[in-house]
């Protein structure tokens, strides 16, 4: 059975994304990812967005709306799209370099692969 993980996808106002790169004690080292984590049992995948971004990146994000669902592997991902409430992360418990990038540069990261999905969904303009 798939593990269930979620992950928010944020803009700026710039319009840029946070991406994320995997600390190097984690599995898929140095691979970047938009952040989140596993929810805790019976917890909504709303709430442990949450709580994850809240741990991990020390900011609030309010959900907006699932904006993609894709087993790859053993990692079901919910992608929801989020926005931060408060200041911009600076740091992360989770990983070694955080990052806001255009649109147009996303697809020239080096990215883990359960969030391919997501990814390719987010630049299908631009294919």
């Amino acid at each position: 059975m798939p593990i269930i993980v979620v992950a928010a996808i944020i803009q700026d106002e710039l319009g840029n994304f946070l991406c994320c790169k995997r600390a190097e004690h984690k599995q898929s080292a140095g691979k970047w990812e938009f952040p989140g984590g596993k929810p805790e049992a019976g917890e909504a995948l709303e709430a442990a967005l949450v709580r994850e971004i809240k741990e991990e990146l020390n900011v609030d994000v309010t959900v907006l709306r699932q904006f993609d669902r894709t087993t790859t592997g053993e990692i079901d991902l919910v992608c929801f799209a989020a926005e931060l409430t408060g200041e911009k992360p600076t740091t992360s418990t989770d990983h070694s370099e955080l990052r806001w990038v255009p649109e147009s540069e996303l697809s020239k990261l080096d990215w883990a692969r359960p969030d391919l999905p997501a990814l390719k969904k987010l630049l299908i303009p631009y294919c």
